[in-house]
């Protein structure tokens, strides 16, 4: 797409079937405003809250091995590695490293992919703490257009950790998965004149059926997030995306307003659709590794950062087999390690992560397009990677 205007062959629309596969995702991720509408998150109008620079040359020849693998790699390597479009990391709240590559600089947005159930899950962990919204709950009562799904007898808390019992396949490899059925009704474009599915994403949310039981096993699944986004409009009565903005986004200084790509009723995609500046997205992780606290000004109540940090139950998030995650939780949307170092993160399709690291007063926010979309591709050297930062700021004077 460079050019104004590009050259036929090189033009890639939101209808092409393609427009998300690599390579061309390589650009995509970058322009999602330009293929699909968008509400925005403003930043409001204040001045963006400086975040200060100590960059530390020493970061790019860190070694590290991969897990599973025998052969050293140094930090520089592994951004290409991970096909990195954009990487800050903080420490002590100072930005010691800084790149950017592919679609990205300083100025650009990239999608946040999933990442953004995490900042759907600290909303709602937000209510939570404040009184506003009941954990113990059944989301019938707060959402009655969900009482005949599979969601209607589970709990605000079963829905927050994703540990729901729901007919849904998340395999994006699978082209009959159920995924693709929820991303066709969440397509803000007109619907073919044969189409007789639902037409946006809470239509679909009613469809959903159960299998199993409620609260027996972690089982990821982006519906959760979804259903959780409509439980905030309703307590709230804001969406996710104004909610977002007059909560934390106007509040942190950010340097760029955010958006949310939305289905053809305009509701924001809570469980993928955020796109903002990288900086930004540290700056969320600096949020939490503050205990939600910005200056001399609480935005997260206190028991929300522990509920989150303290993880949840690792034995139902073992069940979902995730090899390169031993030993880890969910809880209200993010990702606990339970290692020594108490690090949590947010995740994304394709290697987004936002890499919180309280031991070592580092957060890391990173943007890619690797192209495998799951994780388990980018995880063996991603983690061991972040750890080895870790430990090197931790030895700094």
């Amino acid at each position: 797409m460079l050019g104004a205007p590009p050259p036929a062959e090189k033009i890639i629309r939101f209808s092409d079937p393609d427009y998300f596969s690599f390579p061309k995702m390589r650009w995509t991720v970058c322009h999602f405003r330009q293929l699909m509408p968008t509400v925005g998150v403003s930043r409001g109008l204040g001045a963006p809250r400086p975040l200060k620079r100590t960059i530390d040359a020493a970061i790019d020849g860190l070694t590290f091995t991969p897990s599973a693998a025998s052969t050293p790699m140094t930090w520089a390597q592994s951004l290409s590695a991970n096909y990195t479009d954009g990487i800050v990391v903080l420490h002590e709240g100072k930005v010691v490293y800084e790149r950017y590559s592919g679609c990205l600089d300083e100025a650009g947005q990239h999608g946040a992919m999933s990442v953004t159930k995490s900042l759907t899950g600290l909303l709602g962990e937000m209510l939570v703490a404040e009184g506003k919204l009941d954990a113990t709950a059944k989301v019938a009562t707060i959402v009655p257009e969900l009482a005949k799904s599979a969601f209607g007898d589970a709990t605000v808390r079963q829905v927050l950790d994703m540990t729901t019992g729901l007919r849904y396949s998340e395999d994006y490899a699978d082209p009959d998965a159920d995924v693709w059925t929820y991303s066709a009704a969440g397509n803000p474009l007109p619907k073919p004149a044969d189409y007789k599915g639902p037409q946006s994403y809470y239509d679909y949310l009613q469809t959903v059926a159960k299998q199993g039981e409620h609260g027996a096993a972690f089982g990821y699944k982006t519906i959760n997030t979804d259903a959780l986004g409509w439980i905030i409009a309703r307590v709230s009565g804001k969406s996710v995306a104004d909610l977002l903005s007059e909560r934390i986004w106007s509040r942190i200084g950010a340097e760029q307003d955010a958006y949310y790509t939305v289905d053809s009723t305009g509701t924001p995609f809570a469980g993928g659709g955020l796109n903002a500046g990288l900086r930004d997205m540290a700056r969320v992780g600096q949020l939490l590794l503050d205990d939600g606290v910005v200056g001399e000004k609480r935005l997260v109540p206190e028991a929300a950062i522990q509920s989150i940090g303290g993880g949840g139950d690792k034995a139902a998030f073992e069940k979902a087999g995730y090899a390169n995650l031993p030993g880890w939780s969910y809880r209200g949307m993010w990702w606990v390690s339970h290692n020594a170092h108490g690090a949590y993160m947010a995740r994304g399709v394709h290697g987004q992560s936002i890499y919180i690291d309280p031991a070592a007063r580092m957060v890391i926010a990173r943007f890619s397009s690797h192209p495998t979309a799951g994780n388990a591709a980018n995880d063996p050297t991603t983690l061991p990677a972040f750890e080895a930062v870790a430990e090197h700021l931790m030895k700094k004077p």
